[in-house]
Formats: structure tokens, sequence, C-alpha cells
């Protein structure tokens, strides 16, 4: 074994002492190289050892209007094959059995034309709201315009790219992380995981201005570390992930070899796709690569993370607490009383402190939608 320089037991016994005091967390590796980030990868560690902590005590609301009686939702799905977009949708109908509300989930396929015959359809129907699950909106203004017509209040879930209320397009509210909170993280646990030396592949869907614009901040937020190095940008549509990111993936490792050791992916479905390829490569499942999803914690993603299979982390949605957000704001809609502002926390789950779960929830939700639903 090599002796350590000077210089690097000085970088060493810094980052050390800016994070001491954090809780347990990830280990990342001695900077070694001129090519480090000592001031950046202080930073990350100290992110990723708060975001990793367990299950905090529910912050969200605990007031609001009694649940008004027989109403009925539409919940018009970007693609179900999104397992957030999914998630969510379990979630809402979950929440509606409690208020005895009728719920009906329409597939817009992941297609333009899909996601408008899909808006128009529930405009038909003439529900008391409707969901605009996981697509852009500006992709169906003419359905738009006609639900603000007939008086139909749109909710939105990764519709636009910021939480709470949308004047253009018109939303009372869009629920959602903080993007750049929920793309910080993910690049910082990068950082932190490597000690600020990686070469990293970002997995995205550019036809997605949310996603596209996540994955901008998540490479932006890698930049700022000088060792970590993105070695490609792969644009693959969440429809086609299943049969492009294999091929892709083949791909990237003919180019780049063991130079490849992280990866971040706007949504944990692509090392889904990817572990077929990683695994006929001879790649272990516990890496590297190491690979985080940056949206949406869907239980599959946990499975892979919980046996080490070709993911090891994802900064999850509380997909279910979403869905019975979105029933208590259409509530507040409904009563004629704003939205109630709740975004809920970024984390990171991994399996040391996902303790064998299928998704992250956080405590008491469901309690404290009841106890006001009930009024």
């Amino acid at each position: 074994m090599k002796r350590k320089t000077t210089r690097e037991a000085v970088v060493l016994v810094w980052v050390m002492a800016a994070v001491a005091g954090c809780e347990r967390g990830p280990s990342p590796n001695t900077v070694t190289s001129e090519t480090g980030c000592p001031a950046a990868l202080a930073k990350a560690t100290a992110a990723v050892r708060q975001a990793e902590r367990p299950g905090t005590a529910w912050n969200g609301p605990t007031s609001g209007p009694a649940a008004a009686p027989g109403r009925s939702l539409v919940y018009v799905a970007q693609t179900m094959t999104n397992p957030g977009v999914a998630g969510v949708a379990r979630g809402l109908l979950e929440a509606a059995s409690v208020v005895g509300w009728k719920v009906r989930v329409i597939d817009g396929d992941g297609t333009p034309a899909g996601i408008q015959a899909a808006l128009s359809q529930a405009i038909t129907l003439k529900p008391s709201g409707i969901v605009v699950g996981g697509f852009d909106p500006l992709l169906t203004a003419q359905q738009l315009a006609r639900a603000e017509a007939a008086g139909i209040p749109l909710i939105g879930w990764h519709a636009v790219p910021s939480p709470g209320p949308s004047a253009d397009p018109k939303l009372f509210t869009n629920i959602t992380t903080k993007v750049e909170d929920v793309a910080r993280i993910s690049a910082d646990w990068v950082i932190a995981r490597s000690g600020g030396d990686a070469g990293a592949v970002l997995f995205t869907d550019d036809s997605i201005p949310f996603a596209r614009n996540k994955a901008e901040l998540i490479k932006r937020e890698l930049g700022t570390c000088a060792g970590v190095r993105v070695l490609a940008y792969e644009n693959i549509p969440i429809p086609d992930a299943s049969q492009r990111t294999p091929q892709e993936v083949s791909s990237l490792l003919s180019r780049f070899g063991g130079r490849w050791t992280y990866s971040v992916a706007i949504n944990d479905l692509y090392f889904a796709d990817a572990a077929p390829a990683l695994r006929a490569a001879g790649k272990p499942g516990s890496g590297p690569p190491f690979n985080i999803g940056a949206g949406d914690g869907d239980p599959s993603a946990f499975q892979r993370i919980n046996g080490r299979q070709y993911q090891s982390a994802t900064v999850p949605e509380p997909l279910n607490q979403q869905g019975w957000q979105i029933v208590d704001e259409f509530n507040r809609s409904f009563a004629g009383r704003p939205p109630s502002g709740y975004v809920a926390p970024v984390h990171v789950a991994t399996a040391a402190n996902s303790v064998g779960a299928t998704a992250w929830d956080p405590e008491g939700y469901r309690e404290a939608y009841r106890r006001i639903w009930r009024g």
C-alpha cells in the first residue's frame, strides 16, 4: 500500500472534520488526486447524511375542510408503465375510498396523441376534478381550455417544475418534491459516495420538460466537483426505455469500460431495463457502476436496492402520500380554500436505511388526513 502524501492526509482530515457529528451515512473515498473537490465533497457528504436519516414525523397539514360528499375524479396518466405515475394512482384510489369518491384512471400511453385523447375523454365524463398525471400540460392546451370552460379544477402531479399553484397552465396546485432538491441530492450522492472521483452516465427523457429540467440540474451539480466527469447524457423516452436501454447500456460499456463507475437516472425504471445488459457483461449487482434514481422510488426500485441488484439508491417520492394529498387538495378546492402548500422533504433511500421496505412513506399522514376529512 502506498503511503499517503502530506497533502492527501490534510485533505482527508479536513473533509472528516467538516462532517463530524453527522449521523451514519455514505463512506466517501479519500480524495487522492488533483482533480478532487474537497469543498464540494464536504458539502455533499453532509447533505447526503442528512437526507439518509430514517423517516420523520408528519409535518404536513393537520387542519382543513371536512370531506365533500359524492365527488368524482379522473386521473389522466402520462403512462401507467411509469412506476411513479402508477404509484400515485394507487394512493389516489386508496384515499378516495376513505371519503367515498369515485376515481377513474385513463392511460395516455406515453404519446402526445394518446394523452390528448385521454384528457378529452376525461372532460366528457364531467368529473368533479381531473389529475394531470406526469405530463406537460402544454401538450394539451386545447383540452385544458375546455376543462377550464367547463369549470373542472385541475391538479397536477409532476406536471410543472415547481410545487404549488400554477397560473399558466392553470392548475389549482402541482404536487411534487422540489426538483432542485431532488437533482442536487442525487448528484451529491455520487460526489459523496465516490469521494469526488467518478465517471458518470446520466439517463433522462428530454421529451418531458420536467425530466429535462431535472437532468440539467443534476448535470450542473455534478459539475461542482472537478473529479466527477459526465461521460454520457442518454436521452431515452420512458415509453421506449425497455427496448432502448439494454442496447444503450451495452454500447456505453463498450465505449467507457471501467471508467463508467456511477449512473444517475431521472426515473428508477431505467435501472430495471439496464440490469440485463449489466449482468450479461459480468458486472456485479452491487456495482460498479453504482446507480441512483432521482425519482420515483417505486417498489421495484426498493427491491433492486435491498437486493443489491444494479441499483444502490433512490431519491423517492412519497407516492402513496401524494395520492392522498391529491384528494385533500381537491377537497380544499371544492370548499373554496387555498391549497395546503405541503411539499414532501427530500430523502435518499439505500439498503442500509430502508430496512427491507418497498416504499418511502412519511409517518402519520393517513391519520392526519382522516382527522381533517372527518371535520
